[in-house]
């Protein structure tokens, strides 16, 4: 944790499984510039913790566009990859706090449980549009949870919401709220206040990888004295499970500023998977780093 905690802190953190492309570089640039007019430092961070989809050709290119963009970035890079050991000692916090628990189930065991228990009604969805967890796992006996860890089966770890907000409860520290200097997807901005559970039992750390997005991206910028999270708009509701982890965890609350996105000619946002246009495809096509920052209106290099 910095000292000098008077000092404003970015950060930019993409993840190395596919080439930037424009609404990285918005995003890049955004970040930039609210550091300079704080007058603050621009850290960058490598977001790897999927190592399946993680690929050093990508890590690579991350460094060279944003080199080529004309961004400069202090301290050394921060690679989650290098910090399991403290996502770790996050959810063994959690754990003492009796707020987790194994879950085996399997995506078509889930959307099984679903249908069962829906009985054709319309079943409740998490701001991203996926289904929620149906509780398969949730509330069983110890020894059923005893087992699972011990029988080296594949299980993800679970937030038990209705526990966590307890504990938030017998804090005081109900409703979850965070400070939004950009705007939401409808706008909010100001304090606003919005409640976890429209997220059910979040994973914190999945059959394949020892943590989550949610998990790590608050301790990192605990670890990495980031004040100041700017981010697009997609990531807006996300942030409410970032607050109840960080008052969990009793981490500092960083200020929040969520931008634009850049969308495609059939205004979905950009995307690596959907094979949109890279920062690569352009440069190596004749297109400078100066025109790409007029177009995302950040002209100084």
């Amino acid at each position: 944790m910095p000292t000098q905690k008077s000092k404003a802190r970015f950060r930019f953190a993409p993840s190395p499984n596919g080439r930037l492309h424009l609404g990285h570089a918005y995003s890049a640039l955004f970040t930039e510039q609210a550091a300079r007019d704080a007058g603050g430092a621009l850290l960058l961070r490598i977001e790897d913790i999927d190592q399946t989809r993680t690929r050093p050709e990508f890590i690579d290119g991350i460094l060279d566009d944003i080199d080529w963009l004309g961004i400069r970035f202090g301290m050394n890079v921060r690679r989650q990859s290098d910090h399991f050991g403290d996502y770790g000692d996050a959810l063994a916090r959690l754990e003492q706090l009796g707020l987790l628990y194994p879950c085996p189930a399997t995506r078509g065991e889930i959307e099984a449980d679903i249908v069962a228990k829906s009985g054709g009604t319309v079943w409740p969805r998490d701001p991203d549009g996926a289904p929620l967890y149906p509780g398969i796992w949730r509330d069983r006996d110890a020894g059923e949870y005893e087992k699972l860890r011990n029988g080296g089966q594949p299980v993800a770890i679970r937030l038990h919401m209705t526990k966590a907000l307890a504990e938030l409860n017998s804090r005081n520290a109900l409703p979850l709220s965070f400070h939004e200097a950009g705007a939401g997807p409808d706008k909010e901005t100001g304090r606003v206040s919005l409640d976890p559970a429209i997220w059910g039992d979040v994973v914190l750390a999945r059959k394949e990888t020892p943590t989550s997005y949610h998990l790590s991206v608050i301790v990192d910028d605990a670890d990495q004295g980031i004040t100041h999270v700017t981010r697009g708009q997609d990531l807006f509701y996300a942030t409410v499970i970032h607050r109840l982890l960080q008052v969990l965890l009793d981490l500092p609350e960083p200020a929040y500023r969520h931008h634009r996105l850049i969308c495609a000619d059939d205004t979905r946002k950009l995307s690596k998977s959907a094979g949109d246009s890279s920062l690569k495809s352009l440069r190596e096509s004749g297109v400078s780093a100066a025109k790409i920052r007029r177009d995302l209106g950040f002209s100084r290099m």
